[in-house]
């Protein structure tokens, strides 16, 4: 028997086109999407597909904060014990202080130096995170990326007004990671639908 033999008991029955009476689906799993769930195509906008190129920048502006304090911070800690070691010797040379004093003196430099390097450290390491989960592109990537380029900008303006020039380029960086997140594309990267 064949398709087109009007004996066939699974053809379609005389007098119906080849649908068997069914009605038409849209194409897809052959079920409707269920309500509130988006399908790029259907109506819904799609989120790009691709990293756009200003998210990417941001990101590399992150690794590159996060890179650059990670080595400031161990450069603080390690560099204490070499600063303890200058202040003995400097205070030590002044007669009117006692050797007790200058210890005293030498630890508190060193306590001071450990404890901006830890924070520098952990600033470092919030910058990396934050880079790191720029590929997933959730919503609190962009936040945390936005926070950060904030609290960095306003370090940096303050060591910049203190005469440090090269807290220029954290400065930049840090604006450019607030304005590429900030934007619409950056926007429409992190706000995409996840599936």
């Amino acid at each position: 028997m064949s398709f087109g033999d009007p004996n066939n008991p699974y053809g379609p029955p005389q007098g119906q086109q080849a649908g068997y009476g069914y009605p038409q689906q849209q194409p897809g799993y052959g079920y409707p999407a269920a309500p509130g769930f988006q399908q790029p195509g259907y109506g819904y906008p799609a989120g790009p597909a691709q990293m756009p190129g200003g998210v990417k920048a941001a990101r590399v502006f992150l690794w590159i904060l996060g890179v650059c304090q990670a080595l400031a911070g161990l450069l603080l800690v390690v560099g204490s014990a070499m600063f303890a070691d200058r202040i003995r010797d400097a205070i030590s040379s002044d007669s009117s202080i006692s050797s007790t004093d200058a210890d005293k003196a030498a630890s508190i430099g060193v306590g001071v130096m450990i404890v901006f390097g830890v924070i520098v450290l952990a600033f470092a390491f919030w910058a990396i995170f934050t880079a790191v989960k720029f590929a997933g592109g959730r919503g609190g990537a962009r936040v945390s990326a936005i926070i950060y380029g904030s609290v960095v900008t306003l370090i940096s303006l303050v060591t910049l007004l203190g005469g440090n020039f090269l807290a220029l380029i954290s400065l930049v960086l840090s604006i450019l990671i607030i304005v590429f997140c900030a934007n619409k594309a950056g926007g429409s990267w992190f706000n995409r639908p996840q599936y």
